[in-house]
């Protein structure tokens, strides 16, 4: 059974002066038991979706069509406040971006906990104490956090108590929105362990992990979707998106990879490099075709005038391009 099922999905930001298409007609199926990684430059939509797939939609943000399944429950048909109240920390759970600063600093770990689950269940608060507890235990926190004030935790210890705190209620899904990005090497290495952890003991059912960086992604994602534009451009297993990118633009995302690992060099340099250049397409008014077109070292005259679907060009690997497709 699929744990998350996209339908066409379109998410817009209605702005003075347009339309920004974020998310722009995706199709998403995740299993159960799977780490995503979802990565691609900065404003190509990987927020939008992390926000839209959690119904966190705050204006000028809308869902303006398609629709949203989360383990079988149709949230994209639900109310906000409804999605909020029964769905939000239960059947999913969103760490956003620039979490760190989400919790409230002049109160206390635990009585942010218990006013995070007093508006979820009708726990009491002894039994609000006792999740809280277990919890931290299964993720190694020490329990003294718990009295601590968010301003007394590092940046590190920050980003592990949310994720104790969104995998409570043991959601089917959590979605990770850069959670590695303010944090040193080694804390990374925690932070990514933390969630693998709450994986591995099977605390959540599946996790997105969405990232620019892919070489973090690399360590924990068992599948790589690559956004561009609000479009998902190719999709697959994660050790072939590394190693034989199919799509232009996941090349250029694969060249511009630092890594210390000899064998990925090696196979970096094998490959055929594109350099990305430019910058992304304004989303207000997006470029005809392909989106990618305008700094594509490929771009044919159909490139620029239709839109090529997504196909499945091997066993579980998707790409949309026309140079896969037959015009």
């Amino acid at each position: 059974m699929n744990i998350v099922e996209v339908e066409n999905l379109k998410a817009y930001y209605f702005v003075r002066n347009g339309i920004v298409r974020a998310v722009d007609g995706i199709d998403l199926a995740i299993d159960k038991n799977m780490i995503v990684g979802i990565v691609g430059e900065s404003g190509c939509g990987k927020s939008t979706l992390a926000r839209a797939l959690s119904m966190s939609l705050e204006p000028p943000l809308k869902i303006v069509e398609g629709s949203i399944t989360i383990d079988g429950i149709k949230i994209s048909e639900m109310p906000v406040d409804e999605v909020r109240r029964k769905i939000l920390g239960i059947k999913v759970a969103l760490i956003p971006q620039s979490a760190m600063n989400a919790l409230i600093p002049t109160i206390k770990v635990k009585n942010f906990i218990r006013d995070v689950l007093k508006e979820k269940t009708d726990y009491s608060l002894q039994e609000i104490h006792e999740l809280a507890m277990k919890r931290f235990k299964e993720l190694n926190l020490p329990l003294n956090t718990l009295d601590m004030y968010p301003f007394e935790l590092s940046g590190g210890m920050r980003q592990r108590v949310l994720i104790a705190i969104a995998t409570l209620l043991n959601p089917s899904l959590l979605i990770a929105d850069e959670p590695t990005s303010a944090l040193d090497v080694s804390t990374q290495r925690i932070v990514l362990e933390a969630l693998y952890d709450i994986y591995r003991k099977g605390l959540v059912k599946s996790i997105i992990f969405i990232s620019h960086d892919i070489a973090t992604v690399r360590q924990i994602a068992d599948m790589i979707v690559v956004m561009y534009a609000g479009k998902i451009v190719e999709k697959g297993a994660t050790e072939d998106i590394i190693n034989e990118p199919l799509h232009p633009y996941s090349k250029g995302l694969m060249f511009s990879i630092l890594t210390p690992e000899p064998q990925i060099k090696e196979r970096v340099k094998k490959r055929e490099d594109i350099i990305l250049r430019g910058e992304p397409p304004s989303l207000i008014i997006p470029p005809p075709g392909c989106r990618f077109h305008p700094r594509c070292p490929y771009a044919m005259d159909i490139c620029r005038k239709e839109e090529p679907k997504i196909i499945e060009v091997e066993r579980n690997r998707f790409v949309s391009c026309w140079l896969y497709l037959k015009a």
